[in-house]
């Protein structure tokens, strides 16, 4: 991400109101994560549980529309990759950490409740990633919000940790796996 200079800034001191609003329209119509960032900044309608909704909704057709195929194991670990990105993709227009935090969950319940089997398949880039994702949520959990919210989500992610530490690939990681969401005192 360019920094902007001490000249360009002047320079944009000394456009109009009309060059800069066809200069911001320009940039937006080039840049669709730009213009949802400046719609959610300006627009009173759009809301972080619109977002949510928005986002969710592509998540959900992820894993329902696009998981399909032979290899179904390598279908929900790119459907998985993808819904982390469009997860990331709400925060950097929110920068909602609490929203981050939902949709990771979301995604993850999507998961518990469908696609558990394909853990147990000889591949392992499903699981790995649905561990990535979980031992990140409980991170952002306890990094991100407020301690009072920590209770919150302590008995969800608790049962997916113990889900996770219940397949026998769980000794392979090449990373820590909590076995809870570790609260401090």
């Amino acid at each position: 991400m360019p920094v902007p200079s001490s000249e360009f800034k002047k320079a944009l001191k000394h456009l109009s109101d009309k060059e800069k609003e066809a200069l911001l329209l320009r940039a937006v119509r080039r840049d669709a994560e730009l213009y949802e960032t400046l719609a959610f900044e300006l627009l009173p309608e759009v809301t972080v549980e619109q977002v949510f909704a928005e986002t969710s909704d592509r998540i959900h057709e992820l894993f329902n529309v696009a998981v399909t195929g032979r290899l179904l194991n390598r279908s929900l670990t790119k459907a998985l990759s993808k819904a982390t990105k469009e997860t990331a993709r709400a925060r950097r227009i929110t920068k909602d950490k609490r929203l981050e935090v939902d949709l990771n969950l979301y995604t993850l319940r999507l998961i518990f409740d469908n696609y558990t089997g394909q853990f147990d398949s000889p591949y392992n880039g499903f699981y790995v990633g649905t561990a990535r994702l979980t031992t990140r949520t409980a991170q952002l959990v306890l990094t991100n919000l407020h301690e009072d919210l920590w209770l919150e989500y302590k008995p969800e992610l608790d049962d997916f940790l113990t889900q996770l530490h219940n397949r026998s690939k769980s000794r392979n990681l090449r990373f820590e796996l909590p076995r809870e969401l570790a609260i401090p005192l």
